[in-house]
């Protein structure tokens, strides 16, 4: 066997072991996470409206005077 091909063997041997040691997240982890990012992207929104508004009636503010 040649050299090159004993390293793809390798390679791939390694590979499969590192697969071998991935952990899969469970649907019970993946449903708290899915709504813990649901739940800080709506209060994210939420605080970049209130900013949004707040900025936008202080410039007004400012223009008017």
């Amino acid at each position: 066997m040649s050299e090159q091909a004993t390293e793809k063997k390798s390679w791939f041997k390694g590979l499969k072991a590192e697969f071998n040691k991935i952990v899969w997240a469970t649907p019970k982890d993946i449903a708290k996470q899915s709504g813990a990012v649901v739940a800080v992207s709506i209060v994210l929104g939420l605080v970049i409206t209130v900013l949004d508004y707040a900025i936008q009636n202080g410039i007004d503010v400012l223009v008017k005077f």
